[in-house]
């Protein structure tokens, strides 16, 4: 890796982007660029258009390589824009490329550099196989012209156009006649066993023109290209409009010279603005209206779903309290009748059994306490964390435009916000009867963050031992170790420290000495089946969104709608509140008072659901191929697991810990 990060830098840079990101409403942090004629050029006017290069990355393969890692022209100037912690994380690697723009300098044909591949040279060899190796597999190149994806637009079905932005190094007609991928859009392209490499570009730039605006200049709205494969046969005289492809054999059989071109054209379109040059990219995303409509049906089912639940609960409990506060309140001045006298006694005969007569041991501190006080503090530290960066992505101040900002955000506010989950944890190990605070709070701080960083880590050693650009420099690793235990460990202990200064919570009823003996339960009301039917409803309404998420991190789509995704976690929150208090009342009706874990893990069997889901969409939507994208899937995948498992669970133990509080403090108990 030709970079190192320092960790001071990385800490210092990631703490000013975050808090800078809220200098402005729709690209924070990002000022809008003028350009100009060459010789028109300003300090507020620039006449040089810097196109970047990112990573390559495929949808068959979890592995992006740096662009200098493939045999293509090197800018001998090579320079590198500062990047956040955000973009190291992802993998994103932005270098300048040698692609010269000047405004409104068109560029019919030109040549940018020749490869040559010298038959019975190991290191050309090398080099060429590795270049077959990103055609075979699909790998996209990532363009960037100020700020803006470099966009490779095509007819999709329906007559809609679709706007990629990436495009293919190349593509590969097989052995046996098959055209894979971007081989289809060409004819001539059916040459068997042969690589065609798209060597030539057609760029055209799409600006506004300042003129009768209150600035000067021009500002571009849109970068489109369209990659081609030509053979040219006199690098003298280049002809870019041929049709005759360049091909590299899949037998490297003798020498091969590859000659990259690019044209630019220029395009007046003053009817786009430039605060919404985005639009082109994110409306023409494939299957966008079914989208909205699936998100929408989800929401009212969910919505439906969860008024009813909400419904019977109060209703069912309305009564149960009524009834069993009916002999308390009984009138003895009236002389009861014989058919009420009948009915109190029926009503006495159910008070032997039902929620009420838990009363002494629903309170009772639940088997490793220690643990649950745990994972409920990196909950909260998860919870709030999420909703954070949901509201400020709402917001804008994380739209795409921000890269790498959206990752940033919530590393930094989780390290911000180790009091919560100090605090939180040890107030509820204190309300358990615990006394080992020290224990507590060290695995506050590091058990369930260790165990996502030695994932991580091992991720790591894999892209490592790969030669991916998404492996974390070392600097980087120390960075991030720093941000931890320089951060967020002190703050746990800030926040242990005042749990701990508090006095327990009082429960509503006291505690029996001697535990009750728990009756014989029926299949529903037993633990297993409860947790994995507690998971069903909360995973509902959140599949859809799911399946965008998960396209927009291993098939490389934008994802943007943090609207509906901020409305489907308010449901999620909702649903999983209702149904871990349904089954936890369902369980106390049947006497069986163990709800501690239980309601963690009701909520939290969703993150189960999660994981299959997560199966699912590997083996029917990727064309993953290779042992190590594997083994990174599902090693990522299981980050994302834990992490939604900690935070569906505190949502479920919290809603049926108000739930148990509130029910146990109306009725009267003798």
């Amino acid at each position: 890796m030709k970079r190192r990060i320092h960790f001071g830098v990385v800490l210092v840079y990631s703490l000013v982007s975050y808090f800078s990101s809220c200098s402005a409403f729709y690209l924070p942090g990002l000022a809008p660029v003028s350009f100009c004629e060459d010789g028109k050029g300003t300090e507020d006017c620039q006449t040089r258009i810097t196109l970047f290069v990112n990573r390559l990355d495929s949808v068959e393969s979890v592995l992006p390589y740096e662009y200098d890692v493939f045999d293509f022209c090197k800018d001998a100037k090579e320079m590198r824009p500062s990047e956040n912690l955000g973009q190291v994380l992802f993998g994103e690697r932005i270098e300048s490329s040698p692609y010269e723009v000047l405004f409104k300098q068109n560029v019919p044909c030109k040549a940018l550099c020749t490869k040559t591949y010298k038959k019975g040279n190991q290191e050309d060899a090398t080099k060429l196989d590795f270049l077959k190796m990103g055609m075979q597999l699909n790998y996209q190149h990532h363009w960037i012209i100020d700020n803006m994806p470099v966009t490779w637009c095509y007819d999709v079905e329906d007559g809609q156009k679709y706007c990629n932005p990436g495009f293919p190094i190349g593509c590969l007609v097989t052995a046996e006649g098959r055209a894979k991928d971007a081989c289809v859009i060409n004819s001539e392209f059916n040459k068997k066993n042969t690589f065609y490499i798209f060597n030539h570009v057609d760029i055209k730039i799409t600006y506004h023109s300042g003129a009768g605006e209150e600035w000067s200049g021009a500002r571009l709205v849109a970068a489109t290209l369209e990659p081609k494969s030509i053979k040219q046969t006199d690098e003298k005289a280049l002809n870019c409009g041929l049709n005759d492809p360049m091909e590299v054999p899949g037998t490297f059989d003798g020498d091969l010279s590859v000659v990259y071109t690019y044209s630019v054209k220029f395009e007046e379109n003053n009817s786009i603005k430039w605060a919404s040059r985005w639009d082109y990219i994110l409306v023409s995303m494939p299957h966008t209206n079914i989208q909205w409509f699936s998100i929408m049906n989800s929401l009212v089912i969910v919505l439906f779903l969860s008024g009813m639940v909400a419904m019977i609960m109060l209703r069912t409990l309305h009564k149960d309290i009524a009834r069993y506060n009916q002999v308390d309140q009984g009138d003895l001045i009236t002389v009861p009748t014989t058919k009420e006298i009948s009915s109190l006694l029926y009503e006495d005969a159910q008070e032997e059994s039902g929620w009420k007569q838990v009363h002494g041991d629903v309170f009772r501190p639940p088997r490793k306490g220690m643990l649950l006080s745990v994972f409920l503090g990196q909950g909260t530290q998860i919870f709030i964390m999420t909703f954070i960066t949901l509201f400020l992505a709402c917001l804008g101040f994380l739209s795409p435009a921000n890269r790498g900002a959206l990752m940033t955000c919530s590393v930094v506010l989780w390290v911000l916000l180790g009091t919560p989950a100090g605090y939180v944890s040890a107030r509820l190990y204190k309300t358990f009867g615990g006394e080992k605070w020290k224990t507590n709070v060290l695995l506050t701080a590091l058990l369930c963050p260790g165990i996502v960083f030695a994932d991580f880590f091992l991720m790591n050693l894999i892209l490592w031992v790969e030669g991916s650009s998404a492996a974390i420099p070392f600097g980087t690793l120390v960075a991030i170790l720093a941000l931890w235990f320089g951060i967020s460990v002190p703050l746990t202990f800030i926040g242990a420290y005042f749990g701990f200064k508090k006095a327990a919570i009082e429960q509503p009823v006291r505690t029996n000495q001697i535990p009750r003996q728990i009756p014989e339960q029926s299949f529903f009301t037993k633990p297993i089946p409860g947790i994995v039917m507690g998971g069903i409803l909360p995973f509902g309404c959140i599949f859809i969104q799911l399946f965008f998420i998960l396209n927009s991190i291993w098939s490389h789509q934008m994802y943007y709608m943090f609207g509906f995704l901020f409305l489907v976690f308010i449901i999620l929150l909702i649903t999983c509140s209702e149904a871990t208090i349904l089954l936890c009342y369902f369980h106390l009706c049947a006497e069986d008072y163990h709800w501690w874990w239980r309601s963690f893990l009701t909520s939290g069997f969703t993150a189960v659901y999660l994981f299959i889901y997560a199966i699912h969409y590997f083996f029917s939507k990727l064309q993953i191929v290779g042992a190590a994208s594997t083994i990174l899937y599902f090693g990522y995948t299981l980050i994302m697991v834990l992490i939604f498992f900690l935070f569906t669970g505190t949502i479920g133990f919290f809603a049926c810990f108000w739930f148990v509080n509130k029910i146990y403090s109306v009725v009267k108990v003798d």
